[in-house]
């Protein structure tokens, strides 16, 4: 009865700090639908907005930090990054780089 115990209360302490570490499988998507508003749904761009879906997952990170940190310049992005992690930038990244290539659906 002892071992049970002491199982159930090492098993109870441990749940919440596994459950903090589950990363949301949706997270990319849910995030990349801010982007939609310039860059079409899931990255498929129409008029003079670049199209994001397919590019590649490195090179699209590589930008996002790079408008969050200031070393490319632009009227809208530097702004939107800064409220992006390193973890979410690179999840939008991961997401739009599996969507189709090509311009809107």
């Amino acid at each position: 009865m002892i071992r049970f115990v002491a199982l159930a209360a090492l098993i109870a302490a441990n749940v919440p700090h596994a459950l903090a570490q589950t990363r949301d499988p949706n997270l990319g998507r849910n995030l990349a639908a801010n982007c939609a508003n310039c860059h079409g749904t899931e990255g498929h761009a129409v008029g003079g907005m670049p199209i994001l879906a397919g590019r590649a997952r490195g090179e699209l990170v590589h930008m996002l930090k790079d408008f969050r940190n200031g070393k490319r310049s632009s009227t809208v992005m530097q702004q939107l990054a800064r409220g992006y992690s390193d973890e979410q930038l690179e999840a939008v990244s991961d997401f739009l780089s599996r969507q189709a290539p090509g311009a809107a659906r």
